[in-house]
């Protein structure tokens, strides 16, 4: 596993990581969630598709991502579970954190569509805007061809800005472009394996996938324990929250 540089991140509000995982592991993760992702295609009602459905490929039906992998699938418990990656978590928010909360992108060739900037806090509502870190697991390479993430540099600095979305799209909730426009935003290719982590105030958005390869990726939304989603701007369900390590005083109570 790579090092990485703890000031980098709390000034830039993101930092990469490589190596966190072997390539195996994310072949055995990509192998659980096409099985997955075919079961819950085949059940999906009409009245949900457009949440999940990928709009941007318009010569098959895809999907564009999976909600709470961390609790529907046991490959994904283990990877937020995994020893590298927790103390990294811990690094970044303090000691007894959990997942919260945890997404899988499909992003497909040819067409996966892209996602706005956006800022994770203003999704969330948390307590402590200080206590969440996403923790964005590449199950494939993300380059800048298939569609990797952005970011605006200093942004977790910044305030928590009110998000607009389109009428059609109201799960797609984005930073307004007055905002948007004043703040530059970087590429963050990360090789597969590799972990991606920001902070919940950082801006990110991702472009849209150009090539004829997959760009997939899990999203695990950690916390320390202390943090509750508060005022979240789409329903979670608080019961999904998965508690990955204790303090001994959590331990103890």
């Amino acid at each position: 596993m790579d090092a990485y540089d703890l000031a980098y991140y709390r000034h830039h509000g993101h930092v990469t990581v490589h190596g966190v995982f072997e390539a195996a592991d994310m072949d055995a993760a990509i192998r659980d969630i096409e099985q997955w992702g075919e079961t819950f295609l085949a059940e999906l009602p009409p009245e949900k598709r457009a949440w999940f459905i990928d709009g941007g490929v318009s010569a098959r039906t895809v999907l564009r991502k999976l909600d709470n992998p961390h609790f529907h699938r046991d490959a994904f418990r283990k990877l937020a579970r995994d020893p590298k990656l927790v103390q990294l978590v811990e690094s970044m928010i303090g000691p007894g954190v959990s997942v919260y909360f945890s997404q899988i992108f499909f992003k497909a060739p040819e067409g996966g569509g892209p996602k706005p900037a956006h800022q994770d806090n203003y999704y969330f509502g948390p307590t402590d805007i200080e206590g969440v870190v996403t923790a964005w697991i590449a199950l494939d390479d993300a380059t800048l061809e298939n569609g990797c993430l952005y970011f605006g540099d200093g942004t977790n600095q910044g305030p928590v800005y009110d998000h607009i979305a389109p009428e059609s799209e109201p799960y797609n909730l984005q930073i307004p472009a007055a905002v948007l426009d004043k703040q530059p935003m970087q590429p963050a290719p990360v090789r597969k394996g590799g972990v991606s982590f920001h902070h919940g105030n950082t801006f990110h958005q991702s472009g849209p996938n150009h090539s004829r390869r997959w760009r997939r990726a899990c999203a695990l939304h950690f916390v320390r324990n202390d943090v509750e989603f508060a005022t979240p701007a789409l329903p979670y369900d608080h019961s999904l929250k998965l508690r990955i390590t204790a303090t001994p005083e959590q331990v103890a109570a």
